[in-house]
């Protein structure tokens, strides 16, 4: 079985983000958006989700480059004076290995974070990471043990094909190597917990160029499994310094785009979110139970 999930991250960072969202899940073949929950525009997301029955909606969790739920006085091992995550992963990393007291603020911030998604009274979907930052052993951990307690159905596993990400770059295979053992480790996990996940994912390497020949060439190779395209999109471009690359409007384009919606038809891919994805899989037991 093919099962397509399309993805908007960063719903809430920005009006123009959610109002591509909007577009691309009306006219689209957008199926489900992440929301950051504690971002300027988060309340527009939810009541713009309210009004989308036919989206799915999942929590991306902000821990790097990003605002915190928490105040910073909560918080002060991870965030700034304003309130907001740094963006040196590496080093942030190695701290919350290591601090005793950053894991204690990283797990309170985690559970405020799903506590906040829970307040929207929006269906959990699913829950990645802002620059996937799940892939760190600790975080994922915590992820999971509060995620049960607020129903975890689904997390992102940010597995792309090798093929794709050499679309982006010389550097990107190589750089997918060195992830290889921290993605089956990811794998090992998430089967262990019994939370649903993609097989593959589309848009690492390509991360803020996914427009209308790279979904066309992802979609003529769609491979068996559960995949996942996530995009950026955005009615207008420039949102912020560390996207400024990113091709926000192209993005929209790509999901709106009639040559797109014919793609998706003829890949032969059932579409959704990730919860339609585990009702997918469990369909097929059934019939074979009945029969």
């Amino acid at each position: 079985m093919k099962f397509l999930i399309i993805t908007a991250d960063d719903f809430g960072l920005h009006e123009a983000v959610n109002e591509a969202v909007e577009q691309a899940a009306r006219a689209g073949v957008l199926t489900c958006a992440s929301l950051m929950v504690a971002a300027p525009a988060a309340a527009d997301a939810v009541r713009r989700a309210r009004a989308l029955p036919g989206l799915a909606v999942g929590l991306h969790l902000v821990l790097a480059d990003g605002g915190a739920v928490l105040p910073p006085q909560r918080i002060p091992a991870l965030v700034d004076a304003s309130g907001r995550f740094g963006g040196h992963m590496a080093r942030d990393g190695l701290r919350f290995f290591a601090l005793p007291s950053a894991r204690r603020q990283l797990q309170a911030e985690i559970r405020a974070q799903f506590q906040a998604f829970a307040d929207t009274g929006l269906a959990l979907d699913h829950v990645n990471a802002h620059k996937h930052f799940h892939l760190h052993p600790t975080l994922l951990g915590m992820m999971l043990r509060i995620g049960e307690q607020f129903g975890l159905p689904a997390v992102r596993l940010p597995r792309e094909p090798a093929w794709a990400a050499r679309r982006a770059g010389a550097l990107a295979p190589a750089s997918s190597g060195l992830l290889a053992p921290w993605l089956a480790l990811m794998r090992r996990r998430l089967d262990a917990a019994r939370v649903a996940h993609n097989d593959q994912v589309f848009g690492v390497a390509g991360s803020g160029s996914m427009h209308e020949a790279a979904l066309l060439e992802i979609l003529a190779r769609l491979p068996e499994g559960a995949s996942e395209i996530y995009l950026h999109p955005a009615t207008r471009d420039g949102l912020s310094p560390a996207m400024s690359a990113y091709r926000h409007r192209e993005e929209l384009a790509a999901l709106l785009s009639p040559a797109v919606r014919a793609a998706v038809a003829a890949s032969g891919a059932v579409t959704g979110g990730f919860r339609d994805l585990i009702r997918a899989r469990r369909a097929p037991r059934a019939s074979a139970h009945a029969a």
